[in-house]
């Protein structure tokens, strides 16, 4: 039996259909008449060699279709232009937790999930799947975003460190609120710059040490700003917390992210700098994808966090004409069989909320001419 089968990514050449059954069965799946057989209980199906904006029949041998399987599929447009580089982002990766699923409150929903006994801490499963996939990608240069740490020791931070040495210098991290709780000292070189054939990274520091809300200090805006109006080739701006929206209707100073009026700020900054394509947060453990008015409608992203369900990380392929952003499963089965479990977390509401909808983790921007 097929259990949870869902088109997880679609990109302009390929998509990915992840789901388990009860035992080692063998299962079809198939887009038009390209097909790939998957072993289970963890199954990871990617097709590929599609063509770009074309509709494909999909079907997954016993599963029905449904919300999140849908039976037919539309790949993505490809950019115009040659691929000129690729990158790729983790975010929320925590080092030393031991726990997931706890919301701190009085009343919590669970179930508060932790790895067996004597098993390996799931931080570590999670990154190595990730850290893997990453690996066999070989991209230009890896982006992590922030919270690379559960209480911000130095014990943590030599984890992580140890974890994506193998990267080499195409790693480059900056810190999140977890990182920034007992100390202000590490992952502290924001802003900074990652330049690529065909686009420049920029790179915030958002986090207010001893505090989980987030801020745009110092003078980083005016730094993004002469960074994004000098060049010559668009720009993509990360940093670990997401903005808030200025069209909202209520105006929170205690905003999960970024406060009101960096946001803003950010945003004027977005609107007079047209080379600037994108902002890409994590911090909210979700896939979401957002457009304001404010900010030119560019993409306002957030990525799901690495650590438990979805267990994910994203591809990024730069062209001449625009860039793709994939956001894809870790596949590893001891990395599967983690993210499966968490899905029920809070309750059971976690899987909706941190999967998003298809546009919230795969996306073809267009750069403005």
């Amino acid at each position: 039996m097929i259990h949870d089968a869902e088109l997880f990514t679609i990109g302009p050449d390929e998509i990915v259909v992840t789901f388990r059954t009860d035992d080692d069965t063998a299962v079809t799946t198939s887009a038009g008449d390209h097909e790939v057989v998957t072993t289970g209980p963890y199954h990871s199906a990617r097709l590929t060699g599609l063509e770009p904006q074309t509709d494909y029949r999909l079907r997954v041998d016993g599963a029905p279709p449904t919300t999140l399987l849908p039976g037919r599929v539309a790949t993505l447009a490809r950019p115009a232009g040659p691929a000129l580089a690729t990158f790729a982002t983790v975010n929320d990766v925590h080092f030393g937790e031991v726990e997931c699923g706890r919301l701190g409150t009085p009343e919590e929903l669970g179930p508060i999930l932790r790895a067996a006994p004597g098993a390996e801490p799931y931080p570590n499963v999670m990154n190595a799947g990730a850290i893997a996939e990453i690996q066999a990608l070989d991209p230009d240069a890896v982006i992590v975003k922030g919270d690379l740490t559960d209480r911000g020791t130095d014990e943590e931070y030599q984890a992580f460190l140890d974890a994506y040495s193998p990267l080499g210098v195409r790693m480059h991290h900056v810190r999140g609120n977890h990182d920034a709780m007992i100390t202000d000292t590490i992952a502290t070189n924001a802003p900074m710059t990652v330049d690529l054939p065909g686009a420049t990274l920029a790179v915030l520091d958002t986090v207010r040490p001893g505090s989980e809300h987030g801020c745009i200090a110092g003078d980083q805006l005016g730094w993004l700003e002469e960074l994004a109006c000098a060049s010559t080739v668009p720009v993509l701006v990360f940093g670990h917390h997401h903005p808030w929206d200025p069209s909202s209707h209520e105006r929170n100073d205690h905003y999960f992210g970024i406060n009101p009026n960096d946001s803003e700020a950010l945003c004027e900054v977005i609107t007079r700098c047209e080379s600037i394509a994108g902002y890409f947060a994590g911090h909210t453990h979700r896939n979401r994808v957002r457009h304001f008015d404010a900010a030119r409608r560019v993409p306002i992203v957030e990525v799901a966090c690495v650590k438990d369900y979805p267990g994910v990380w994203a591809e990024y392929r730069v062209y001449e004409g625009g860039y793709t952003q994939l956001v894809r499963r870790i596949a590893d089965p001891a990395a599967m069989a983690w993210t499966e479990l968490t899905r029920t977390m809070f309750g059971g509401l976690y899987r909706d909320y941190a999967l998003g909808a298809q546009p919230d983790r795969c996306f073809t921007q267009l750069f403005s001419t």
